[in-house]
């Protein structure tokens, strides 16, 4: 039955989300390799089922909560600062890599047109940043070379969408160069205008309201209501989602209530955990079915056709990257934009940009006019898929310590210095408000004992970073944490005590426990 194939499916993907989760916690490799490989494994077991994902479910089901999220979250003053290396990465590099890997498979594929070959290129050109930006963010990277991938991820979906559409166009004939440069400006102009309009509106809509919950639905409801319909009026739904997502990520302040921030932080943490986590297995698991037939081809013909675009989709972009980017040159600001990026800093993004589910997505959304060589398409935008992702990744934390990048403390530091500031800030205001009579004696002099505690705990990690470099990446004194954590563990067995005892309620004990979770030095953003 279909529900008991959903069901052990679904049971598959679970069993190897957290085996990866515990494997890559011991090995520090990066989640999305263990997902796929482990995923593979999965796929040969006789018992399960085999597994063939429809594209438009990773296209309308994946795609839009995924690039909304990285959108909303983005850092507008660094991507602003960064948008020429971005901007050169995202449409110059996806284009050249595009017509690069159309040549090669028109040269080695001869029965494939160029229409298929350039529709093939565009779904290889497009990279996945999880697997890059999870080893750079937990080594300690650079914290501009992440914003330079993820920002050039959030937009060469669009672009390579968009040259993908006009290939498919071009398969059912009549297509011309006039044709195609209108196309280009509909599907990329009105894909940002429908995405600046969905975000005006639900940013408004959202003021008005105040319920946790109800912010969470419309939070999760908008990337398809920017997605969906600008994908099938024919303008580019990527480039509508990622343009509301960032409209409103920009313009948050005075929208959302605290608890609304708080609640709809861990859920969209969690789901685009589930949803990354999930599309990495399934492509695992699916690999086993497009194994099974190589198109009418021979495994030589295979082997050779993903030899080739896996040395031109890498070999492109570390000679687009180590040649500074040609089209950064041409552009306003652009020889500016380049500095502090170096030769060191240019070889790690060449090497971050692997390719992941969305590249083998579109790569099944080749239509049936291709011809015979549909098979051998699919197959190869899959291996090429894996070559990058499992051969690329664990390059990256070698090539970072290597070239001397790792700076472990850095976000440390600068959240160290925050919280300083801020807590002076906060004494300060409390004796304004002690000296205009705003509050009385007795309450400024709690507040102020507190703040001055939490200040003083500060004072004395940024002098210990100082005095002990090694020892930055800690999270604190190992006494001062063990006491920290036993004073917790205090206060959560009287607590228990008292609901055992019938004193308070269960509302309270989770209220208080909330609470007490916050003070926790387990927990991650717990108080200092």
């Amino acid at each position: 039955m279909a529900e008991d194939r959903l069901f052990i499916v679904f049971l598959a993907v679970a069993v190897v989300v957290l085996l990866a989760r515990a494997l890559s916690e011991r090995l520090r490799v990066p989640d999305a390799i263990l997902l796929v490989l482990l995923g593979m494994a999965a796929g040969f077991v006789p018992a399960l089922p085999g597994v063939v994902v429809p594209p438009e479910l990773v296209l309308l089901g994946f795609l839009p909560p995924l690039l909304y999220h990285a959108a909303f979250f983005t850092a507008p003053r660094e991507a602003r600062a960064d948008a020429v290396p971005i901007f050169t990465l995202a449409f110059g590099l996806t284009t050249v890599t595009t017509v690069a890997v159309a040549a090669t498979v028109h040269a080695l594929v001869p029965g494939a047109g160029w229409a298929a070959a350039l529709a093939f290129g565009a779904a290889v050109s497009p990279t996945d940043p999880v697997a890059a930006t999870a080893v750079m963010q937990r080594l300690g990277a650079p914290p501009r070379m992440v914003t330079i991938l993820e920002g050039e991820s959030l937009i060469n979906d669009g672009a390579a969408l968009t040259i993908f559409m006009l290939a498919v166009e071009a398969l059912d004939g009549g297509f011309t160069a006039g044709h195609g440069a209108v196309r280009v400006l509909q599907i990329v102009l009105g894909g940002v205008a429908y995405g600046f309009g969905v975000g005006f509106a639900v940013r408004w809509v959202r003021r008005w309201i105040s319920d946790p919950v109800s912010q969470i639905i419309v939070s999760l409801a908008t990337p398809y209501i920017a997605f969906v319909p600008a994908d099938h009026v024919g303008v580019s739904g990527v480039l509508a989602t990622v343009t509301a997502g960032f409209y409103i990520g920009t313009r948050g302040e005075g929208v959302l209530q605290p608890a609304s921030r708080l609640a709809g932080t861990t859920f969209w943490r969690i789901l685009t955990f589930l949803l990354e986590s999930a599309l990495f297995v399934l492509l695992g698991l699916e690999i086993r079915e497009i194994l099974r037939e190589p198109g009418g081809q021979t495994w030589g013909m295979v082997a050779a056709a993903t030899f080739a675009v896996s040395a031109v989709v890498i070999g492109v972009r570390v000679l687009w990257q180590l040649g500074n980017g040609p089209l950064a040159r041409l552009l306003p600001g652009g020889p500016r934009s380049q500095r502090g990026l170096g030769r060191r800093e240019r070889l790690v993004i060449g090497l971050g940009g692997m390719r992941g589910a969305i590249s083998l997505a579109i790569a099944l959304s080749l239509p049936a006019a291709v011809g015979d060589e549909r098979g051998l398409l699919v197959l190869v935008a899959a291996l090429v898929v894996l070559v990058t992702l499992v051969g690329q990744a664990p390059l990256l934390p070698v090539l970072l310590r290597r070239l001397g990048l790792v700076q472990p403390d850095r976000r440390r530091a600068e959240a160290m210095v925050a919280r300083k500031a801020g807590l002076e800030a906060a004494l300060a205001r409390l004796a304004e408000l002690a000296e205009d009579d705003a509050v009385d004696e007795q309450t400024a002099e709690a507040y102020r004992q507190m703040l001055e505690l939490r200040l003083e705990r500060v004072h004395y990690l940024l002098d210990r970073r100082d005095r002990e470099p090694d020892a930055a990446g800690e999270q604190g004194p190992p006494a001062g944490r063990r006491v920290r954590g036993e004073l917790v563990r205090a206060q959560r067995r009287k607590l228990r005590a008292l609901y055992r005892d019938g004193r308070i309620g269960a509302g309270t004990l989770r209220e208080i426990g909330r609470e007490l979770d916050f003070e926790d030095p387990t927990t991650p953003g717990a108080r200092p």
